[in-house]
């Protein structure tokens, strides 16, 4: 199976040596992301739902950039700094996700990159 790299400059370039996402088959994998500003690759900080908000727009730019949408999702992982933030941070995901529910895992993790408080990465089926 031949592997795709996806790139748009609609979402942050990566910070590191890190595709923003792979295609291979009929599955995309996301690169995690966090509240970038895809412009100027400036970490945003803000309040957990503008990090939440910012995050997951950067995740459906990756997707755009293959033809997909947040439908296409099936699993994502939500990787919280303080699993305290969990409820403000699920009113956000919950409006990017209201109709097609993908699976998902959420996990309190010791620090993220560039001090954020929430980092998420998705897969998504490329057919129908």
């Amino acid at each position: 199976m031949k592997k795709h790299i996806i790139q748009t400059d609609n979402a942050p370039a990566a910070i590191g040596p890190y595709s923003q996402a792979i295609r291979i088959g009929d599955f995309l994998y996301t690169s995690g992301q966090i509240a970038l500003d895809p412009r100027s690759g400036k970490f945003l900080p803000g309040e957990i739902e503008d990090e939440t908000d910012q995050t997951l727009k950067n995740i459906s730019s990756i997707l755009q950039a293959d033809g997909l949408n947040l439908e296409n999702v099936i699993k994502t992982t939500v990787y919280l700094s303080d699993l305290n933030n969990f409820a403000k941070m699920n009113k956000v995901y919950e409006k990017y996700f209201s109709k097609n529910k993908p699976a998902r895992a959420c996990v309190q993790v010791a620090a993220l990159p560039k001090g954020a408080k929430v980092e998420i990465d998705a897969i998504a089926v490329c057919s129908s």
